[in-house]
Order: structure tokens, then sequence, then C-alpha cells
């Protein structure tokens, strides 16, 4: 019942991305005609920020089957870090397009071309309504499942396709207000305004992304996770005498872990508070996958420290 589940719950997801993958890539082919033609930077600049919007949807299409994949072989933990490094390909990739779209902004401000803004506002309050009903079919998923253990890698997927669409709405509000503006005042200047701002939102997304695998791929500490605070909280645990050697990173997204050596007190019972621990680490500080070795303080010491303390004594 519980395999039952878990298909549909993947079916369903997959149904959800690819609709709105084909959504976003049929509207994004209109806005590069009407662009062209229409000559709106505005425009084209909504159109690059949609193709990593799709892009972005494909790695999360892609993650979920490849994370799905049993580990075997030299892949240990799996493809799910196949996530990770698409997510930095895609920020690289984002930064490039919004400096090409700013170097573009400001040859415009500085020498305006003639912008037809009467399609520019369509395309732009068409792409509004799209992105609204992106938003939609992904929102209410995401918002079903942010918070679910078993599924907790592919709602971060889920997620942040939604966060990545979420900020285009920004863009296709900039390019109608810049229609609006040529409209009513022969300003041709706010379409390259628009796509100054349209690069800075790019920006920002491009430098979320890139710090957030770059995170991941140098193994630190979960974002909001602290190394020091886990150590005490296991140190102070009864029975336990040192923890060291403890490590915590994030293996991919919503995959973190813990590996630490413990020394406990000669008449403690190892396996519970191995135990123990691990059930410490999962309830409070939500690491699941823990690797724990655990020896008796006096089994641990070497035979010269033991030497010593019996000279000392």
């Amino acid at each position: 019942m519980k395999g039952e589940h878990q298909h549909s719950h993947e079916a369903s997801q997959a149904r959800k991305l690819t609709l709105t993958l084909a959504l976003i890539l049929a509207f994004m082919a209109l806005e590069v005609t009407v662009g062209v033609l229409s000559g709106s930077l505005a425009l084209l600049s909504d159109a690059a920020h949609m193709l990593t919007d799709a892009a972005a949807l494909a790695v999360a299409l892609l993650a979920a089957r490849l994370a799905a994949r049993p580990a075997r072989g030299v892949m240990t933990f799996g493809l799910g870090r196949a996530e990770i490094l698409s997510a930095n390909a895609n920020g690289m990739t984002l930064l490039v397009l919004a400096l090409l779209i700013a170097y573009g902004a400001i040859r415009h401000l500085i020498a305006p071309v003639r912008v037809d803004a009467g399609p520019v506002l369509a395309v732009a309050l068409a792409g509004t309504v799209v992105n609204l009903l992106a938003v939609r079919i992904l929102g209410g998923h995401a918002h079903a499942h942010a918070h679910g253990h078993d599924h907790a890698h592919r709602s971060l997927n889920i997620e942040g396709s939604y966060q990545h669409i979420l900020t285009d709405l920004f863009g296709f509000a900039a390019t109608a207000a810049a229609a609006v503006v040529i409209l009513a005042t022969g300003f041709d200047r706010a379409d390259a305004v628009a796509a100054l701002l349209i690069a800075a939102i790019m920006i920002f997304a491009a430098q979320g992304l890139i710090r957030a695998s770059v995170r991941v791929m140098m193994e630190a500490a979960p974002e909001g996770t602290d190394p020091n605070q886990i150590g005490q909280a296991m140190a102070a645990h009864p029975g336990v005498v040192e923890v060291h050697d403890l490590h915590v990173w994030e293996v991919t997204s919503g995959f973190n872990a813990v590996s630490a050596h413990v020394l406990v007190h000669p008449d403690e019972d190892c396996h519970e508070v191995r135990r123990a621990l691990a059930e410490l680490l999962r309830e409070r500080f939500q690491l699941a996958h823990s690797t724990l070795q655990l020896e008796h303080a006096e089994a641990a010491q070497s035979p010269l420290q033991i030497e010593l303390s019996r000279h000392a004594g």
C-alpha cells in the first residue's frame, strides 16, 4: 500500500512539473517572437528568464527521477547530487544572461530604440496570467508536501521551481509598467529601465542558487544547523564522556547526514546509547542519517595512554 501511494505521489508530481514546463516553453516561444518584432529588450529579457525557469523545471524532473534510483556501484549515495550540479550550472547561466541583459539595457538607455508598446503590453499581461497559473499548479503541490518527511527531497525540488517562477512575475509586472509608460508618454527608455530591473532580479536569483549549491559541494553544514550545538547536545546525554570527529553535511537537498566518534562510560551499554543519540539527532536536529562510532572510554585509550595513566597514579 505504501509503495502504491509513493508511486501515485511521484506520478502526480511529474504531471504537475511537465504541465508547467509545457506552459513556460510555449509562452517563451511567443515572447521571443513578439520581442524581436517589437524591438522590446524587456520582453527578450523576460524570455531569457523564462528559459532559466524551464531549465529549473527540467532539472526538478530529472532530479526526481535520478534521486529515485537506488545507490549502487561507486555511487554509494545515489545520484541525488546531480540536482546540485545542475542548480550551480543554472545559477551561472542566469548570472551570465543577467549581465548581458544589463549591458544591452545600458546601451538602450544611451541610444534608445523605438519600441512597439502595444504588443509588449499584451504579451506582458498574458505572461502574468501564465505565471500565475504555473504558480497555482506548483504552489498547491508544494504547500501540500512541504512538511512531509517521506518526500522531502522531491518537495524541495518543486519548492525551488515554485520560487523561481514566482520571481518571473516581477519581471512581467515591470515589462507591463514600461509598456504603459511608453504608450502614455512615448518614453522609450522605460523599456531599458524595465530590462535593468529584470536583470537585477535574475542576479538575485543567481546568487542564491550559486551560494546554496556551493555550500553543498563544499560539504558545509546545512544552512541553519549549528554543529557546536549538536556536539554539546550529544556530549550532555547521560552516559557520554566525550564527542569528537563530529561532521555534519548536506549530501543533497533534503538529505542531511552526521557522523561522530563517541566515548561512553565503561558501564554503559554502547548499543542503547547509540540508539538514544540517533533518536536525539533525528527528533531535535532533523538528522535522520547518522553514523556513530561508540566505544567505552577506557577501551578507546591506547596502550601508551594506559601506561602513562598508571605511572601518574
